[in-house]
């Protein structure tokens, strides 16, 4: 499908490709990584013909189409979003408009029969490639994809011009779906997305019908998509024919035996090399000294990847909170005529571990600037717990740093006198090296200024941790450091992400906010998928059960009481109270089967907050064998709740059922 052919590329001194052969197949589904700045932007670009290289040619296909979504920058103005998105679709939209018009023609009364035979030709010929091309489908599409991609029906006509950067490049995305180019060229495309539009992503392109090149900092989202990884460092590229995980256990051992032959390499030469400067002046060596400097000057040097360090940090310490660390109660917020929340009731306690999960909108950010009282609500109280030491990361935290300080200088500052030592360290998993560190913080990048908000955050003491998106910017290696951080975090955590990597790693509690609520789900983010989907199905059941009404037969009057006999027979009314015991019964052992999981309920949490105090211990981690089970017990009470509660709301439905017959 595509090919490069010994292409070169270079920006000043810096070769980013160096004689690089590489193909791309059809239906492939290529994930490009690399460390930052190796080229994946400008390789991408190159690709879909906005750069060019220095040397080297690029084999497309002439039929070739493709399609090509930056990180950011794109706008859209002067329609609705539902036109913007249709117009992917603008060969199907002139069948449409060919086909009314020749409808038109058709009637034309003067129409000679030998035009109207053509014409009728014509609409045959143009009807038929339109029903072939799905063009009766066209609203269909379009509304699916903006759907997924988290277009609301009412957002869907609201005007391009008032859309945020954000939702430019989701629409960007969905009018790049629509199109269904032959290859489809993705820089960061689940940036701006949040999870359920993520999600929805993912299946969209496991089966999407061609070939697909991305590049994402979000591991999960490779693992689920791409067939293949394509690794661009020191200017070539090498390729992974497996998955993003196996990829990277694939790599590091490729480059640890790089750097094993790499050693073997400097070794010799070092031998070599003390020979040539012992002999170098000795007439009886001088034919062996200039054998040996002839052989170092065809030696081809090998070049190993710089060795990323990997730290480990653990927060300062900070004294234990109160059991209960927020409370809100019948909390109520509303912008204009929007309500965002209504009437919430939350009990937030010691060592819970919540992600906010949400579409964009929902309420998420507002949620967390109640908790963390940067915001105060219409109506409804919010109670701090004992001794609660908070840090608030919000979305916009990057701005908040003071300009004038330099990198060092902004981690410095408000950090106790033990983290000192660590600064460096920690700057350097956020890639700040060097004189990097003397930069002043107003010059940065708006990447940079995150990665250093989150550094800064680490530094600081704190019991309980509010993060609003604090992945975003983040490439795989400083979310790692972030990840590893927080995992071992001893704190109350709630946060916002849109990596569900990193929520299925952190979350042992999910909060979903939506409708002006905020709902509790024990369990991690599996767990709440497994309930939702569980619920939507009781939803459908419930709904198939009802009778239907036959089309055109008459139709009762509302609320209509059904017609009673006058009188009833002996065997009728005993019939009639067999039935109602009968209903008792059940209706009772539903009660006890309800109360019994309650009690399970009850004790498995109870196991769990054991096996989390004793997560809790300094030491715990240090011992990687006798903490494995501990780990492992705990998934395994968290699937087991999450598997109860499941239980539990289906016997609710059907307490509700029982209910409605007693009642009638």
């Amino acid at each position: 499908m595509l090919q490069l052919q010994d292409v070169t590329k270079a920006f000043g001194e810096k070769t980013l490709l160096e004689h690089v052969t590489w193909q791309v197949g059809d239906r492939d589904r290529v994930g490009l990584c690399g460390p930052n700045g190796a080229g994946k932007t400008t390789l991408l670009k190159m690709l879909a013909g906005l750069d060019e290289p220095d040397s080297g040619i690029i084999q497309k296909p002439n039929a070739l189409t493709l399609g090509y979504l930056p990180q950011d920058g794109l706008s859209h103005t002067g329609r609705t979003v539902v036109a913007e998105a249709s117009l992917a679709l603008k060969p199907l939209l002139d069948l449409k408009t060919e086909m009314h018009d020749l409808e038109a023609r058709l009637g034309d009364p003067a129409l000679s029969e030998a035009e109207h035979d053509v014409m009728l030709a014509r609409y045959s010929e143009v009807q038929d490639r339109f029903r072939l091309s799905d063009g009766y489908q066209i609203e269909l599409k379009v509304a699916t994809v903006l759907r997924g991609l988290g277009f609301e029906p009412g957002a869907q006509q609201q005007l391009t011009d008032h859309l945020s950067g954000g939702w430019q490049m989701r629409l960007a995305l969905a009018k790049l779906l629509l199109a269904e180019p032959d290859l489809l060229l993705l820089d960061e495309p689940t940036n701006h997305l949040d999870l359920e539009a993520r999600n929805w992503l993912e299946e969209y392109l496991v089966a999407y019908p061609h070939s697909v090149i991305l590049v994402s900092h979000d591991r999960y989202f490779l693992d689920a998509v791409v067939t293949h990884i394509a690794d661009l460092t020191l200017r070539k590229i090498t390729e992974y024919h497996t998955n993003y995980t196996k990829y990277l256990e694939q790599r590091d051992a490729a480059i640890e035996r790089l750097r094993d032959a790499k050693r073997r390499q400097d070794e010799e030469i070092q031998r070599v090399e003390e020979f040539i400067n012992r002999f170098r002046y000795q007439a009886t060596k001088a034919a062996q000294v200039q054998s040996r400097i002839k052989m170092l000057e065809k030696v081809e040097r090998l070049e190993v990847p710089p060795e990323r360090k990997r730290i480990h940090f653990q927060f300062p310490a900070a004294p234990k909170s109160g059991r209960m660390v927020f409370e809100l109660k019948n909390v109520r917020k509303a912008y204009g005529q929007k309500i965002v929340l209504d009437h919430v009731n939350l009990h937030i306690e010691r060592g819970d571990r919540i992600a906010l999960v949400g579409h964009n909108g929902a309420g998420k950010s507002t949620l967390m600037r109640m908790l963390s009282a940067e915001e105060q609500p219409d109506s409804g109280t919010r109670a701090d717990g004992h001794q609660v030491v908070m840090q608030y990361f919000a979305q916009d935290e990057a701005t908040r740093l003071e300009p004038a300080l330099t990198v060092y200088e902004t981690l410095e500052a408000g950090s106790p006198h033990t983290m000192v030592p660590a600064i460096r360290n920690i700057l350097g998993g956020f890639l700040f090296s060097g004189d990097d560190i003397y930069k002043k913080a107003g010059v940065l990048s708006g990447g940079e200024r995150t990665r250093l908000a989150v550094a800064r955050m680490l530094l600081r003491p704190s019991n309980t941790l509010l993060l609003d998106e604090p992945t975003n910017h983040l490439d795989i290696d400083s979310k790692e450091v972030l990840l590893d951080a927080l995992a071992d975090y001893g704190g109350t955590l709630i946060f916002v992400s849109h990596d569900r990597y990193f929520v299925e790693r952190l979350a042992t509690k999910i909060i979903e906010v939506g409708d002006g609520k905020a709902t509790l789900y024990p369990g991690d983010y599996r767990a709440f998928l497994w309930s939702k989907g569980n619920q939507t199905r009781t939803v459908t059941q419930q709904a198939a059960a009802k009778p239907r009404l036959a089309e055109g037969g008459p139709r009762p009057k509302p609320h209509a009481p059904s017609p009673k006999p006058l009188e009833q027979s002996y065997e009728d009314r005993k019939r009639e109270q067999a039935e109602k015991k009968k209903r008792e019964r059940a209706f009772k052992a539903l009660k006890d089967r309800t109360a019994e999981l309650e009690a399970r309920i009850a004790e498995r949490e109870k196991s769990i907050k054991d096996v989390e105090q004793a997560m809790a211990a300094p030491d715990f981690y240090s011992d990687h064998e006798k903490s494995k089970p501990v780990l492992a017990r705990h998934q395994a009470l968290m699937w087991e709740v999450g598997e109860l509660l499941g239980q539990w709301e289906m016997l609710q439905n059907e307490a509700e059922q029982y209910a409605d017959l007693r009642s009638s």
